[in-house]
């Protein structure tokens, strides 16, 4: 194996002018080296994953350059690789390898859309050292073509695996001389815009496309029994939906070794995410009896809920392999409501000294390491007004953690009647500031915003806001959004950033100017 350290990211709030954060980090990863170095299974080291952002900062590059020297000295043994996305503008960050990385012995590429160019590429940078293609797959959500609302067009499992082949081909293949090998990503499954867009298998270990062509291209074996293949997937009309209206829809797909395919369809909801450097996502609801269907052909019912969704159709020959392909569709019109809430009063405090005894929005919905999240409701620590405010805390360095405003408490799927109508509201303004200065932290209202019964009626966020040590007011603003049902009163989450993260929150409300 090629065994992560992983390093803290500058947009996930990780200092690298902190001299006792960067010690406190090469202290930690030279820990565990010590503890793996003797491993059997231990290829090499790779030093830091995509932590370069831009590539310009040389207090990066440094970093990554002391941890790999160190590594040299106390395991010889086992080289050290350090991973970048893409080559950046002009080369840069290969040109910032050479420059101030003379301790790292192989440069990790990760790559999708540029897949096909990236070794012609590097090889013109005129690196030094060798490279492996450490991540490649289909082309990203952020680099292919959109529907009208927003939705990024997502190849078929097909489609897919021919590109995880040529992307091989062109690197290990036509590089050999200066390309040791290649890692595809991802050998599982994820949400990432969609429940397949980078997985190579399905939840339950059926093999897509993508995991024969890199089998064969990895062993020169091809598989025994090759996955089914789709052609073509469609559906009679994807935009300007109405609630309710039925439209047909039909996949054309064929097995290699002419196995009979069984068909399996079903409707999703789409928010149209594009996620940054394969930062958590939330699973997409699958919408209830949307589609009745017959082998290859469907009818589809439009979900009652406006907004964007896709029509998944799934290919399975029983034999352990399987195809996917969807298509996204919008549903027009208005949300409607389970219930007609009573307009509430502005300004409606969700976190403060003056909120209300009716304030419905509960802190309970503690997200992702939730075992590192803590929160202090009365903190007398500095409050920005009154006599406390809120203390939170990600007790970890690694993975991520938060905490969402619900109502009811615990209704994740919006099963329950709750919220609270905040019309006329023009803003959602709060107080904030770290415990040092430098954390970034994720905020953001109104998560439910699938096809759920009691589903919030709109959505808002700032995303990596980086927080000062003193008191800062940030305001979301809320012009034109549908505030009629607001499940999710506020929520906050961040990254880990190679340390524990502290920072205090006040006088969260919806305003109105």
């Amino acid at each position: 194996v090629c065994a992560g350290l992983w390093l803290g990211h500058q947009r996930h709030g990780f200092d690298y002018t902190d001299a006792k954060a960067v010690a406190d980090q090469l202290q930690e990863k030279l820990t565990f080296v010590k503890q793996h170095r003797d491993h059997p299974a231990l290829l090499m080291w790779g030093v830091a994953n995509e932590a370069e952002g831009e590539g310009n900062d040389p207090d990066v590059w440094k970093a990554i350059n002391q941890l790999a020297r160190e590594i040299n000295r106390i395991d010889p043994n086992h080289p050290t690789m350090t991973v970048i996305a893409e080559l950046g503008p002009g080369e840069n960050k290969i040109h910032n390898i050479e420059k101030f990385c003379p301790h790292v012995d192989i440069v990790g590429l990760n790559s999708y859309g540029g897949i096909e160019s990236i070794g012609n590429r590097f090889v013109g940078a005129k690196c030094s050292k060798p490279y492996i293609i450490t991540e490649h797959g289909p082309i990203g959500p952020w680099e292919i073509n959109s529907t009208a609302w927003g939705s990024p067009v997502e190849w078929s499992s097909t489609k897919k695996a021919k590109f995880y082949a040529k992307g091989h081909r062109a690197n290990v293949i036509q590089h050999s001389v200066v390309c040791l090998g290649s890692f595809s990503f991802l050998w599982g499954h994820k949400q990432e815009t969609t429940a397949t867009w980078f997985g190579m298998l399905l939840p339950d270990g059926t093999r897509l496309a993508a995991a024969d062509a890199m089998s064969e291209a990895w062993t020169g074996t091809p598989p025994t029994n090759r996955c089914p293949e789709i052609t073509r997937l469609t559906m009679k009309q994807t935009a300007g939906l109405k609630p309710g209206a039925t439209v047909t829809a039909s996949v054309s797909a064929k097995d290699p070794e002419n196995d009979p395919v069984r068909i399996k369809w079903l409707v999703r909801t789409d928010g149209g995410t594009i996620g940054t450097g394969g930062d958590p996502q939330e699973d997409e609801f699958t919408v209830r009896n949307a589609v009745k269907y017959r082998g290859a052909n469907a009818v589809v019912t439009v979900p009652a809920e406006p907004g964007g969704y896709r029509l998944f159709a799934y290919v399975y020959d029983d034999k352990g392999g399987a195809a996917v392909a969807n298509v996204p569709f919008h549903v027009a019109g208005e949300i409607t409501l389970k219930s007609e809430m009573k307009v509430a009063a502005l300004p409606y405090v969700v976190y403060g000294d003056k909120a209300k005894p009716d304030n419905v929005f509960i802190p309970s919905g503690y997200m992702g390491n939730s075992e590192a999240v803590a929160m202090k409701l009365d903190c007398r620590t500095n409050p920005f007004a009154g006599a406390t405010c809120l203390k939170a805390e990600y007790k970890s360095g690694q993975s991520w953690g938060g905490v969402l405003w619900q109502s009811p408490a615990e209704d994740w799927e919006g099963k329950l009647p709750g919220g609270a109508n905040l019309s006329g509201a023009t803003h959602l303004e709060f107080q904030a500031r770290g415990a040092g200065g430098g954390e970034v932290v994720n905020f953001v209202f109104g998560v439910l915003d699938g096809s759920q019964p009691y589903r919030d009626t709109a959505r808002g966020e700032l995303k990596n806001v980086r927080l000062t040590k003193n008191w800062k007011n940030y305001r979301i603003a809320l012009k034109n959004l549908d505030l009629r049902q607001i499940k999710t009163g506020f929520g906050w989450s961040l990254a880990g950033q190679g340390k524990p993260v502290t920072f205090y929150l006040d006088d969260i409300r919806f305003v109105k100017d």
